[in-house]
């Protein structure tokens, strides 16, 4: 996407930085999943139903946080850079954080009026999507599969 000969070393510092953030909020978001699917549990056990609202908050988080980590390394893959790569970063984020938060916030803590909100977290996904479909598609073919050619070895 960018003529890398004109990257200053704040640039290269920023870049890193932010898909060490996706990769980061990808796997603290998973932590607290794998919390609030252990709280849940405790409730099945002790002879509680689990509210629907837990259930969605836990499920949207888990899969949106698998993706933080994907995203972590496709927009250095695709080659998203600047400011792009900052808006994909920020609105990733917002949204991993705020479509669970606000059926947690909402409905399990009685914040009815920020439900509304949920459509703006949406929002920010996609627009992040539309980001990184845009910069795919302007892709230079010769960058592209900057990432590992090789086939990876097998475990067994």
């Amino acid at each position: 996407m960018a003529d890398h000969q004109h990257l200053t070393g704040h640039d290269i510092l920023l870049s890193v930085d932010m898909t060490k953030a996706l990769k980061a909020s990808g796997f603290l978001g998973l932590a607290t999943m794998m919390v609030v699917g252990l709280y849940q549990f405790t409730l099945l056990a002790g002879g509680t139903g689990v509210p629907g609202w837990m259930i969605g908050g836990h499920a949207h988080l888990g899969v949106i946080s698998i993706l933080a980590i994907v995203m972590g390394f496709a927009v250095p893959a695709v080659g998203v850079t600047g400011k792009l790569r900052t808006a994909v970063t920020v609105m990733f984020i917002a949204g991993q954080w705020g479509i669970p938060g606000v059926v947690w916030l909402g409905e399990g803590a009685g914040l009815g009026f920020l439900m509304p909100t949920a459509f703006l977290w949406g929002l920010c996904l996609i627009a992040s999507m539309l980001i990184m479909l845009y910069a795919t598609l302007i892709q230079d073919s010769s960058a592209a599969g900057s990432g590992p050619t090789g086939a990876a070895p097998a475990d067994d």
